[in-house]
């Protein structure tokens, strides 16, 4: 999967965006070299990623440095300790996302030019597509938001998805990427697929709205006295989670969200992207024989990231983009 370059790429332009909205709204411009005010607008920048972006990320970005370059200002962040760097007009209103090579290899441009389609994936009776998330990760959100919107469509294909969920254990407990709120949040889910499968759904419709977890339980009347008593016994919980851990590493699966169709790696993006639809054709690309319910079209708008009431707003970003 494509995902550091297309994810900083995504980041950049709502760097773009921000600067170019805020030095028209407060009278700045970056025509003139002012290092102290340029240092000033990235930093805002910076703040603004990570209240708006990556809200759910430990770190999160911060500036390292911006300077003059080559006639356009060059500015780096750190992202999870890796640093990046990103070029802009002097004028701030065209960004550069990362320099880009003049004579590009033939093996590169068929690489890019390689998409499956539906005859590419392997087929099968009772299909089977699993889907690798993590809980406060926000685009393992948006795929549950992806998952449950078709669900709701289309009940029948409930019966041929499967919700996984990344992490370890160690010592006997249970770890995730963002800390052991999401660990807990991620071993509740797994419980309440487990055993309250009829309220799995209904949970996952509540949570992805606010990440409140405490409400969604009582609104949807998950049984806490048989949840509790399953994230506390290793025999239930843990072990639960522990196949799903399995899974992940049998599939060598880096990053949430990550689709496995029929035990092999299969793209979203290569049938239209973050969207119910795409994720529908993928499983009916399954069946040996697609049921009736594929014939129903679902939305092509491309699902909110993170925690959102809607499922989309219109100007949902489309990249692809996961938590690693």
């Amino acid at each position: 999967m494509k995902k550091i370059n297309l994810s900083f790429l995504l980041i950049v332009l709502m760097i773009a965006a921000f600067l170019i909205g805020y030095g028209s709204k407060n009278g700045i411009s970056l025509g003139i070299f002012d290092n102290q005010k340029a240092e000033e607008i990235a930093q805002q920048a910076v703040e603004y990623i990570n209240q708006n972006f990556l809200a759910m990320s430990e770190e999160g970005a911060t500036l390292v440095s911006v300077i003059e370059e080559s006639g356009v200002y060059k500015f780096t962040i750190l992202i999870e300790g890796q640093e990046y760097d990103s070029y802009i007009t002097k004028d701030g209103k065209i960004l550069f996302p990362d320099g880009v090579p003049m004579v590009i290899e033939e093996a590169e441009i068929e690489a890019a030019a390689e998409t499956m389609t539906c005859e590419d994936l392997d087929k099968s009776n009772e299909p089977i597509i699993e889907a690798f998330v993590v809980s406060q990760c926000p685009f393992g959100t948006q795929m549950q938001r992806i998952l449950n919107e078709i669900v709701k469509n289309i009940p029948e294909t409930d019966d041929y998805i499967k919700v996984k969920y990344m992490g370890e254990i160690q010592d006997g407990t249970i770890i995730a990427m963002h800390g052991d709120e999401e660990a807990q949040e991620n071993l509740r889910q797994i419980c309440i697929r487990e055993e309250q499968k009829d309220k799995y759904w209904s949970y996952i419709d509540c949570y992805i709205k606010e990440g409140q977890s405490e409400q969604c339980l009582s609104s949807v009347l998950v049984d806490k006295a048989m949840l509790s008593q399953c994230m506390k016994d290793t025999s239930r919980g843990l072990e639960y989670a522990q196949k799903d851990f399995d899974s992940e590493n049998e599939y060598g699966i880096t990053g949430s969200p990550t689709l496995i169709l029929n035990k092999k790696n299969v793209s979203e993006f290569d049938f239209g992207g973050r969207t119910a639809e795409a994720v529908k054709t993928v499983i009916c690309c399954g069946f040996n024989s697609p049921p009736a319910f594929c014939d129903k079209e679902l939305t092509k708008d491309s699902a909110e990231a993170g925690f959102s009431p809607v499922y989309s707003s219109g100007s949902a970003a489309g990249g692809n983009m996961s938590c690693d």
